[in-house]
This record gives structure tokens, C-alpha cells and sequence, in this order.
């Protein structure tokens, strides 16, 4: 059976769909190849007709994330109507519902230690990532000057990405809400 031409992309961007789920939820080692061909109902083997490499379907698929998380955000600040955009997006990245949805949240509480650690060849793809995002983001931020705004994004996100991961760590809601609510507070404050 002949599929049409648009149909290997649309299985391409289903497996990636899960593995940047499978990535959030479970680490860069939860997106394992068999799990992710047999979640989206396609056999091993055919893996390789869309990657060359678990490594090109990881990158892929932190590739994904990220721009899922800023395609999120910059609804939310673009959607704010507000004098400040980035308090939007501060009140939405540090709610309790967002720290709660891990496989479908920001990368970077959910992975950043294991990113960390992979080769160099990776963390290198993994900072143009990283600097894709920031430059979505940097628009948003507090500041007069570019400058100003990229260094306001690295406190904030710095900031809001150690709140999320401590926030995850602890065992009830209040304690979780605590950590999310005071940091929250101190961002908004504090520019």
C-alpha cells in the first residue's frame, strides 16, 4: 500500500510528539526507541526511517520541547494585554498546575542535570537550543535594552526553573504551593 507523501512526516512528528513527552516525564533515558515506536504502534525497524540515531530522535525531540514550552508562553505573554508580559508568563510557569504537568512543562526543571552530563557533541546542540528559547523569550522580559532584558531572563528563568524543581521534590500540595507562591511573589516584586 503507497502511503501519501505528507504521511512519513506526519509519522515522523508523531514519534516525536512522544518522545518529548516520554523526555519530560522520564529523563533522556525514558525516550528509549522501543517504547516510543510501540507507544506510537510502529516497530522498532521503522525507527530508522525517520533517524539515523536515538541521539538525532533525542535532540529532536528536546528540540520540540522547547519550542512547545515557547510556543506556550508566548501565547500567554502576547495574550496578557498587560504593561508587563512577563509577569504572565512568571504566574503561569510557577502555577501549581504547570509543575504538575511535567511531560508537557519547560525541559529545564524536568532535565536539566542529565543535560548536563551528555557528550559534548549534545550539550552543544542542547545550548542552541537553549539560546533559540532564551531569544524567545527575551522580548517579554523587563528591561530597556537587550541587555538589560537577557540578563532579567536569565534571574527570572534561573529563578523560576530551581522553584519548579524544588516545588516537584516535595511530597503535598501546600508544601508544593509554598515554594511556587513566595517565589512567584519575589519575581513580581522584584522588576
Amino acid at each position: 500500500m503507497r502511503y501519501p507523501p505528507e504521511h512519513k512526516a506526519e509519522i515522523r512528528q508523531k514519534i516525536l510528539n512522544d518522545a518529548s513527552r516520554r523526555v519530560r516525564a522520564e529523563g533522556l533515558t525514558g525516550a528509549g526507541v522501543a517504547a516510543v515506536m510501540r507507544d506510537t504502534g510502529l516497530t522498532h525497524g521503522g525507527f530508522y526511517k525517520h533517524f539515523e540515531s536515538k541521539d538525532e530522535l533525542l535532540l529532536e525531540a528536546l528540540r520540540e520541547t522547547f519550542r512547545e514550552t515557547a510556543d506556550k508562553l508566548t501565547t500567554v505573554a502576547e495574550r496578557s494585554g498587560a504593561d508587563a508580559p512577563w509577569k504572565a508568563i512568571v504566574k503561569t510557569y510557577l502555577s501549581l498546575e504547570y509543575s504538575h504537568r511535567i511531560d508537557q512543562g519547560c525541559p529545564l526543571p524536568a532535565l536539566a542535570p542529565e543535560m548536563a552530563r551528555v557528550d559534548a557533541g549534545m550539550r552543544s546542540q542542547i545550548s542552541k537550543e537553549l539560546a533559540q528559547y532564551k531569544n524567545r523569550m527575551v522580548p517579554f522580559m523587563p528591561g530597556r535594552r537587550t541587555q538589560e532584558k537577557e540578563r532579567n531572563f536569565l534571574v527570572i528563568f534561573s529563578t523560576m526553573i530551581g522553584a519548579v524543581e524544588i516545588a516537584r521534590m516535595l511530597p503535598d500540595r501546600a508544601a508544593q504551593e509554598r515554594v511556587l507562591s513566595s517565589t512567584r511573589e519575589f519575581l513580581l516584586s522584584s522588576f
